[in-house]
């Protein structure tokens, strides 16, 4: 018997072939294999997951023990559960001049993986370039760069969840916390 074989027969699968997943901070990604890729370098007694980014190019191999973080996306209704609580999500205003103290904590919220931590940094950030905007002052590169990582993290799965286009997340989001306040105002 091959080698393949016993590992297979051992081998219970978190995902399956097609399923879509987040993958560490690359965000969304369809699995499209798993066994031994035939690829240079690649330890012929371990399972890999093969995966496809959804929205950029390239093939990612890893073995399916990885302790990188991986879960599949949100469903469609946690999308919207999740959208219903933006306006209850909270901004904290990083008043912190170093900016490696920032990073830091947008990195920690970053690899919490859920949906509810990037709105939570976006939130924040707007939040902040609002007051310095009142003193004058520009926000730095550290917030503009983790509320771009964040947006992009949460528009992708948002886009495959809800099954609209990756430009459209922000429109949506927008239009039902409208609609829900709305009807918040007819109760």
């Amino acid at each position: 018997m091959s080698i393949l074989f016993h590992i297979l027969k051992k081998e219970v699968f978190m995902y399956k072939i097609g399923d879509f997943i987040i993958y560490g901070n690359q965000g969304v990604c369809r699995v499209d294999e798993i066994g031994i890729p035939d690829v240079g370098g690649i330890l012929e007694d371990k399972l890999y997951y093969t995966l496809s980014p959804v929205y950029s190019d390239g093939k990612i191999f890893i073995p399916v023990d990885t302790s990188i973080y991986m879960r599949p996306i949100v469903s469609e209704s946690e999308a919207k559960e999740i959208i219903r609580q933006i306006p209850n999500i909270e901004a904290n205003i990083i008043e912190s001049q170093n900016y490696k103290t920032t990073e830091d904590y947008y990195k920690r919220l970053l690899s919490s993986h859920k949906c509810t931590d990037l709105i939570h940094i976006m939130k924040s950030v707007y939040a902040k370039r609002q007051a310095v905007k009142l003193q004058g002052k520009n926000l730095g590169h550290t917030d503009e760069k983790f509320k771009k990582i964040a947006e992009e993290l949460l528009n992708s799965e948002f886009s495959m969840a809800l099954d609209i286009p990756r430009e459209e997340v922000h429109q949506y989001i927008e239009e039902s916390i409208k609609k829900l306040k709305r009807e918040d105002d007819r109760s």
